[in-house]
């Protein structure tokens, strides 16, 4: 599940508006409702933190990178099992690694 249809999941359940969560967390309704829509993909840490201190959860919960999550697939899981025992120059590697995945992705687009 996305970091936006989590969010929208949770707001519903706490029976909050756009307005209630915006103003619990300082930002405008109008981007609470980007970022449930997915139009604004890339909240800053500080605002995720806000969010899930707001509704009771684990910052990685919400954003989706909890591996012991039920709905990871086990090959997801496995790969941070993995990458969690690797030192940390190995990590790193894999870390701008990933960054230049993600750059071409986008230029690709």
């Amino acid at each position: 599940m996305s970091f936006a249809s989590k969010l929208h999941d949770l707001r519903v359940a706490q029976r909050l508006s756009l307005q209630d969560v915006a103003n619990a967390v300082g930002i405008s309704k109008a981007h609470v409702f980007n970022l449930e829509k997915g139009i604004t993909a890339n909240p800053s840490m500080d605002l995720v933190v806000k969010l899930a201190e707001l509704f009771r959860v684990r910052v990685a919960d919400l954003v989706g990178e909890n591996p012991d999550s039920a709905d990871q697939p086990a090959e997801m899981v496995a790969l941070f099992r993995d990458l969690k025992n690797l030192d940390p120059g190995d990590r790193e590697t894999i870390k701008m690694m990933m960054e230049t995945l993600k750059k071409k992705r986008e230029r690709d687009g």
